[in-house]
C-alpha cells in the first residue's frame, strides 16, 4: 500500500492492483486488471479508520475517517514534541548506531574558506538527524594542519611575518604571509630550501619549528571557533593529519608486509590498484624521503577511528571532487584487510557557483554571512510588517543563515548550484527567509490568541479541506525523516517544510482563529501550532534557529 496524502485527489491511500497480483502486471489499461481491482474493492469493508473505498483506474482509493485523522495527528503533535515523527513505527525496529561524521576540516592558518560551507552545512546537518533518531554521534573535525605548505608558511612568517598583526588579525595575516611567501618563492631557489628545510625540522619535532606551527594552530582554532558559533555548529572532536605522522609510518610498513607497497624509479611509494596489475591505477602513498602524505595520513586515521569507536558507520563529507581519492582510500583498507571498510561511505557535494559580495567575489565565509546579516537588516528595516525586535542583528543572522542552509539544501547535494543573492532573501517563494517568516506568523498568532495548548478540541471543527490537507502533510513527516535518513540528502526534509509554510500561509488566511466562535478558535489554534512546532523541529534538524519575531 503507497501512501500519497499530498495529493489533489481524495484519496489519503493508494493500492496500485498492477503492484500486487500474479506476475506484478502493472499495465492498468487491460480490463482483467480493472476486473480485479473492483474485486479486491468489493471484499474491503470501511470501519473505524477508512470511511471510504473506492476505484480508479487498477488503483484501489482509501479514505481516512476525517474526524480520526485531525484528533489523531494534532494528538501526535503536541504529545511528541520535537521527537514528532522520530517516535514512528518506521524507525522502531532500527538498531542503534555508533556513527562518526567528518566534516568542514579547513586547513588551518588559513581564513575559512567558502569552500568550506558546504562541508560544515552538510556534516552537521547528517549529525543532528542521525542524533535526532538515536544514534550515538561523533562529530569529527579533521583539520588540514600538516604537510610542505607549512614548511613554506614557517619560513614565510620568520621572513615576512610581523607578531603585532597576528594578534591583531592572525588568520588574515597569515593568509598575507602565505600569499607573499609562494610569489618569492617562484623566484627564489633559497626561499624554497628554508621552506623545505622548516618542514623537515618540523618532522623531526624541532622545538622552534614545532612551536611556531602549534602556535598558527591554536589561533587557528580559535578563530575557527567564532565561525562555528555563528553558524551553530559544534564538534566532540578536533584532530588532524598532524596526528598521524608516527601512524602512517605504521601504515606504509603493513603495506609493505602484504607486498602492496611499491617504488617507483623515483623512489616514491605507490600502491597499485588496478584490476590488472599494470599499474594504470594506483595510488602514491610515499614521498621519495620516505615521509607520508595525504593519502597516507587519512588510511592512518580511518584505521585509528575504528579502533577507537568501534562505529556502525563512519561518513565523510567532502567536495565531489575527492570522490576517487576516498574511492582509493576504501579500497587500500580492503586490501590491507579491514573488513569494515564496507562501513565507510564518502558523501560527495557539488560546488556553489555566482557567490558574490557587493565588493566582488567571495573568498572568505565570514564575508558571507556578514552579507547575509547586512542585506538581511536591511530587508526587514524596509519591510511593513516587521515587528519591533529586541535583537535585530541576531535576527538577522540567524535568517540569513537560514536562507543559505535552504539555498544550499534544495537540491540534491552532489549537483553544483548557481547563488543568487536576489533570490535567496526573498520572503516570499521557497526560500529560508520564507520559513523563517512562518514561524514567526505562527508564534505571533499564538501569542496574540492568548489560548492554551490543548488537544481536547473538536475535530468535527477542522473539517475544511484547507485544514485536511495541512493534517495529511503533517502525517506524511516520518517518511520525509525516514527518506533522509537512508540517503542522507536534506531536501526531503527542505521540500516538505517548504510546503507546510505555503499550506500554512493559505490557511492563516482563509481559517482565521481570533474573530470564530471559541470552539472553532481552538480547533484552528491547535492546527496552527502543530504546524509550528513540525516547522521549527525541521529547521532545527537542518542547522536552523527558527525565530520568534521578524
Amino acid at each position: 500500500m503507497c501512501c500519497s496524502c499530498f495529493q489533489k485527489t481524495v484519496a489519503d491511500f493508494q493500492l496500485f492492483v498492477g503492484s500486487v497480483i500474479q506476475n506484478g502486471c502493472s499495465d492498468c489499461s487491460r480490463p482483467d486488471i480493472q476486473l480485479q481491482t473492483q474485486k479486491i474493492a468489493e471484499k474491503l469493508k470501511c470501519d473505524a479508520v477508512v470511511s471510504e473505498i473506492s476505484t480508479g483506474s487498477g488503483i484501489v482509493n482509501f479514505t481516512v475517517n476525517r474526524e480520526l485523522l485531525a484528533k489523531t495527528v494534532l494528538q501526535q503533535v503536541i504529545k511528541d514534541g520535537s521527537e514528532y515523527g522520530i517516535k514512528s513505527e518506521l524507525f522502531s525496529g532500527l538498531p542503534t548506531e555508533k556513527i562518526v561524521v567528518e566534516f568542514s576540516s579547513p586547513n588551518i592558518a588559513k581564513k575559512f574558506h567558502i569552500g568550506h560551507l558546504r562541508s560544515t552545512i552538510i556534516g552537521n546537518f547528517i549529525a543532528n538527524l542521525k542524533e535526532a533518531l538515536g544514534h550515538q554521534v561523533t562529530r569529527i573535525n579533521y583539520l588540514g594542519d600538516w604537510g610542505m605548505q607549512f614548511g613554506l608558511l614557517g619560513a614565510g612568517f620568520q621572513q615576512f611575518g610581523c607578531e603585532d598583526k597576528l594578534k591583531s588579525n592572525p588568520l588574515q595575516h597569515l593568509f598575507e604571509v602565505y600569499v607573499q611567501v609562494n610569489k618569492a618563492a617562484e623566484d627564489d631557489e633559497n626561499l624554497r630550501k628554508l621552506a623545505k628545510d622548516f618542514f623537515r625540522k618540523l618532522e623531526a619535532h624541532e622545538e622552534n619549528a614545532l612551536s611556531l606551527w602549534q602556535h598558527f594552530r591554536d589561533i587557528s582554532i580559535e578563530e575557527y571557533a567564532q565561525i562555528y558559533k555563528r553558524l551553530g555548529v559544534h564538534f566532540d572532536e578536533y584532530s588532524g593529519e598532524s596526528f598521524y605522522q608516527e601512524k602512517s609510518q605504521e601504515v606504509l610498513k603493513m603495506l609493505d608486509i602484504r607486498g602492496l607497497l611499491q617504488k617507483t624509479m623515483e623512489g616514491t611509494g605507490i600502491v597499485d590498484l588496478s584490476e590488472k596489475g599494470d599499474l594504470s591505477v594506483c595510488s602514491t602513498v610515499m614521498r621519495s624521503d620516505g615521509t607520508s602524505l595525504y593519502t597516507t595520513r587519512d588510511l592512518a586515521a580511518a584505521i585509528d577511528r575504528m579502533n577507537k569507536y568501534n562505529c556502525d558507520t563512519m561518513i565523510y563529507v567532502t567536495d565531489k571532487s575527492q570522490s576517487s581519492h576516498f574511492q582509493q582510500v576504501f579500497q587500500m583498507l580492503k586490501l590491507m584487510g579491514y573488513e569494515w571498510t564496507e562501513r565507510c561511505q564518502h558523501v560527495p557535494f557539488g560546488l556553489v557557483q555566482g557567490m558574490k559580495t557587493r565588493k566582488g567575489e567571495v573568498i572568505f565565509l565570514e564575508d558571507v554571512l556578514d552579507e547575509a546579516r547586512s542585506r538581511m537588516l536591511q530587508n526587514m528595516a524596509s519591510a511593513k510588517t516587521s515587528k519591533e525586535l529586541e535583537n535585530p542583528l541576531e535576527t538577522a543572522e540567524r535568517v540569513g543563515l537560514a536562507a543559505i542552509i535552504i539555498q544550499d539544501f534544495r537540491g540534491l547535494l552532489s549537483s553544483d548550484y548557481q547563488f543568487s543573492w536576489d533570490h535567496v532573501l526573498q520572503s516570499r517563494g521557497d526560500t529560508g527567509v520564507f520559513l523563517q517568516y512562518t514561524h514567526a506568523r505562527l508564534h505571533s498568532l499564538e501569542q496574540l490568541c492568548g489560548i492554551r495548548q490543548t488537544t481536547d478540541i473538536n475535530p468535527a471543527c477542522l473539517q475544511d479541506p484547507r485544514a485536511i490537507t495541512v493534517l495529511q502533510h503533517l502525517l506524511r513527516y516520518d517518511e520525509v525523516l525516514y527518506k533522509s535518513s537512508a540517503d542522507l540528502q536534506p531536501k526531503h526534509i527542505v521540500s516538505f517544510l517548504l510546503t507546510l509554510s505555503h499550506l500554512a500561509a493559505v490557511a492563516h488566511k482563509t481559517l482565521p482563529v481570533k474573530g470564530s466562535i471559541p470552539e472553532l478558535a481552538e480547533a484552528r489554534l491547535c492546527l496552527f501550532q502543530a504546524i509550528r512546532s513540525v516547522l521549527g523541529n525541521g529547521m532545527k534538524l537542518l542547522g536552523i534557529t527558527p525565530v520568534t519575531k521578524m
